[in-house]
């Protein structure tokens, strides 16, 4: 049984998901510089291109080889612009459970696209990969990340008390932390009956091992 994830693309009717590459890192960086990223994720502020190149030329790849994990550039299928990052972490090749979390870019958000390349990422996984649980964490204010996991089938499992760390300006336009809950998703095969045929109505997606 494999324990690393393959170099794949996988579309939908909108986009294309696929590795990262050197060229996204403009993109990259101004998607991850967005206000609402830098509070809700522990993306470093600011975040440069030569920190981008970095995560795509190292940090991706490291983590897909070692089994962690996969890194996925999200673009829209007519133009190529870069929407946002699909995330799997903290895979589990024995449970066959893994992490999932989603960026999108300011200029594309309200289209759907979060939803539609994390389902389309969860059927790749449990379908191609036979993995058997998906987990996403939302902070407790974040309601459009939790308004995704939603749409996507996931059923909320509870509360972590006071376990995530988002960030608030200060009045000199600071970052500080700030303590709040989260709230932990789970999403198994047998919750993707109904999304799934929802996303084969509109175009469905294909995957291809080993992309490059």
């Amino acid at each position: 049984m494999n324990s690393t994830f393959p170099n794949i693309s996988i579309s939908t009717e909108r986009l294309v998901l696929r590795p990262l590459e050197e060229d996204d890192a403009p993109a990259l960086a101004e998607m991850m510089n967005d206000e609402q990223v830098a509070a809700w994720t522990d993306v470093p502020q600011p975040f440069t291109e030569d920190g981008a190149r970095t995560w795509i030329t190292g940090c991706a790849p490291a983590e897909r080889t070692a089994g962690r994990g996969l890194d996925l550039a999200v673009a829209e299928f007519l133009t190529q612009r870069l929407v946002g990052v699909v995330q799997l972490t903290k895979a589990d090749w024995h449970v066959r459970s893994a992490e999932l979390s989603y960026i999108v870019a300011p200029w594309a958000r309200g289209e759907g696209y979060a939803a539609e390349a994390a389902l389309a990422t969860a059927q790749w996984l449990f379908g191609d990969q036979k993995f058997e649980r998906i987990e996403l964490r939302t902070a407790a204010d974040n309601t459009a990340s939790q308004q995704v996991a939603q749409k996507i089938g996931c059923i909320s499992e509870g509360v972590l008390r006071n376990a995530c760390i988002a960030h608030v300006r200060t009045e000199d336009g600071t970052w500080t932390d700030m303590r709040t809950d989260f709230i932990v998703w789970s999403l198994l095969p047998e919750d993707l009956e109904g999304a799934g045929e929802q996303l084969a109505e509109s175009g469905g997606y294909t995957s291809f091992s080993e992309w490059n």
